[in-house]
């Protein structure tokens, strides 16, 4: 916030854009800084912390910002510029009404502590939206590991239907996973004219334990008797990372899922959870109050 103020401290209305520009300068940010993006992917951090900046300091009187996409000091601002501050965070703005009332819905003799943390609220929104979604995940994969190896072999074929492989439940996939399959758990198809087949391997185990080379070498062989060179291979564990190099091998495609990823895309694809709360965050709709 005290470097956009200073940006602006000529009195001239600017354009947000040109803001910006100026900004990446100060703060020397490289390219790769101002193009990293929010969790989401929707926008760039860097976008988000200049928006929320103009707006933190338009509701402490600082900046006006009446015109969209231009913002300019106010004589406040001037005067805050003037007093020569070292820093400029939530906790300093609450010496203004206005931001005080922003802030808690009222203006307080004794305002509730703000958290001057460096980053915007869409970053605060997803850190937290993160912190549930990784609780959830843990969880998850607990529960599976409580479950019979049965079930989880029937659960990655059902994971990889819900991701859209060769259709309905009954027609895509079938879990083998008995004595005899040749080292094979499940078989999918990739389209839902079963013109060609996946085949899975399956492997619910500790965390502790990962899966060696060893074993992809094995799965490999298994693919090599069916006549397949396309697979996946499924653990609840991880993978070491020759178990990793191995499964590059050419002339074979073997997809890694380890317990991570499996519980991601169980997330992504609603397979085991369900929602429970739904937060709609709604902004301005600036066509509805346009007169042209």
């Amino acid at each position: 916030m005290l470097p956009m103020l200073h940006v602006l401290e000529d009195g001239e209305i600017r354009q947000i854009k040109e803001v910006r520009t100026e900004l990446a300068d100060i703060l020397h940010l490289t390219d790769d800084d101002k193009i990293e993006l929010l969790p989401s992917g929707k926008m760039t951090v860097f976008r988000s912390r200049v928006g929320w900046a103009k707006t933190y300091l338009k509701k402490a009187g600082l900046v006006d910002n009446s015109k969209r996409g231009m913002v300019k000091i106010t004589e406040r601002g001037v005067q805050v510029l003037q007093g020569t501050p070292e820093k400029m965070d939530s906790e300093f703005l609450l010496q203004f009404d206005e931001f005080q009332t922003f802030v808690n819905g009222t203006k307080t003799e004794t305002p509730e502590n703000v958290d001057p943390k460096l980053i915007s609220p869409e970053e605060m929104l997803e850190q937290s939206y993160q912190e549930i979604k990784n609780s959830l995940a843990s969880d998850l994969l607990d529960q599976i590991l409580s479950m019979s190896p049965d079930f989880f072999e029937k659960l990655v074929v059902d994971l990889l239907v819900a991701m859209g492989y060769g259709g309905s439940r009954s027609d895509a996939g079938k879990v083998v996973g008995q004595s005899g399959d040749g080292g094979i758990d499940g078989i999918i198809k990739m389209d839902k004219l079963g013109i060609d087949e996946i085949y899975i391997q399956a492997k619910r185990w500790d965390r502790a334990h990962s899966v060696d080379s060893r074993e992809i070498r094995n799965f490999i062989g298994s693919l090599t008797v069916k006549g397949a060179r396309k697979g996946v291979f499924i653990t609840t564990s991880k993978f070491t990372d020759t178990a990793k190099s191995v499964a590059q091998k050419p002339n074979f495609k073997v997809a890694l899922i380890d317990g991570a990823k499996l519980v991601d895309l169980m997330i992504e694809y609603d397979l085991g959870v369900s929602t429970y709360e739904k937060y709609t965050i709604k902004k301005i709709d600036h066509d509805y109050f346009s007169e042209d």
